[in-house]
């Protein structure tokens, strides 16, 4: 069990360059292709693998389709890139408990993968989608919560009304296994924080038309996407996955800005309840919306 040193110790901003595991349910949003490409446009971090998490909404047909598509969505922004990395099929369903773990290619990787490191060098998870793989492999695995920092883009904030976020309310189980697991945790709130990160398409326009093939993409699906829900209204776009790779490449707390707290309860009501003595995570509470989008665009555009 990590002491209370340790733990402190792994949820400090990385002031050095850090190893990573990205898991994404790459094909369900656009905002997922923009951290997939923020992360690998960035040399503070190495993305050892990706992991392609399960969704399920009216862009697939149930989980395993989902992860699927979000599989070969990955590959292809890896191909746009012209960059090579280890892509894992993830899980097929969602947790049937909080005891029964979600067997695949992404959870046994991840168990495998987090054994090399330890708490002085641990292994960055980001997970920007329902939390399955990583659940899973922390039950198939107990032991990596030690070796591990879990950074997840999930659930809303904790004065928000209610907790049904798409990321935590697909798996609550999911969810739960996480925070219960002991595994240091960084926590970017949907609703109530990273929902003021957005933008617009004449601001994409301005800064990334044109420059690459990659930043071609991003903008036309997204403006695509957008308007595809808007119907000729105004609109902007939340481009919420960037932010868990902001906070890992931002040392001096620039962009975004954090507190210790002690970790929440995702409850099967939608609800977070608290409880002080529980282990303490890190909890985002602000975005520094022009900052972030200026280091992203810079990145994206290099």
């Amino acid at each position: 069990m990590l002491s209370d040193a340790q733990r402190l110790a792994m949820l400090e901003r990385p002031q050095k360059p850090i190893h990573m595991v990205l898991d994404t349910d790459a094909y369900n949003e656009i905002d997922d292709q923009f951290a997939i490409a923020y992360a690998l446009s960035s040399p503070e971090v190495t993305v050892e693998a990706f992991y392609a998490a399960p969704f399920l909404n009216d862009r697939s047909s149930g989980p395993k389709d989902g992860m699927e598509r979000s599989y070969q969505e990955i590959r292809k922004l890896l191909g746009l890139m012209g960059i090579d990395r280890k892509v894992f099929l993830g899980s097929e369903t969602y947790l049937p408990s909080e005891k029964s773990p979600v067997d695949s290619p992404a959870a046994r990787d991840l168990c495998e993968r987090a054994l090399a490191h330890s708490p002085d060098e641990p292994l960055y998870v980001a997970a920007i989608g329902a939390i399955t793989n990583v659940a899973s492999a922390l039950l198939m695995s107990p032991e990596i919560a030690e070796r591990i920092v879990v950074v997840w883009l999930g659930g809303n904030a904790l004065h928000w009304p209610d907790n049904r976020e798409f990321n935590c309310s697909q798996d609550v189980a999911a969810a739960r296994v996480v925070f219960d697991s002991g595994v240091p945790l960084v926590l970017l709130p949907c609703m109530g924080v990273v929902s003021g990160f957005t933008t617009t398409e004449p601001e994409l326009r301005k800064w990334l038309s044109g420059k690459n093939a990659l930043c071609d993409y991003l903008v036309e699906h997204t403006v695509e996407a957008a308007n595809q829900y808007a119907f000729g209204k105004v609109w902007s776009r939340v481009i919420w996955d960037v932010t868990a790779i902001g906070w890992l490449i931002d040392p001096d707390c620039q962009r975004l800005w954090d507190t210790l707290i002690p970790t929440p309860i995702p409850e099967y009501d939608h609800r977070y309840s608290q409880d002080p003595r529980r282990p303490l995570c890190r909890y985002v509470y602000h975005v520094q919306r022009d900052a972030l989008f200026a280091h992203l665009f810079s990145r994206l555009t290099a």
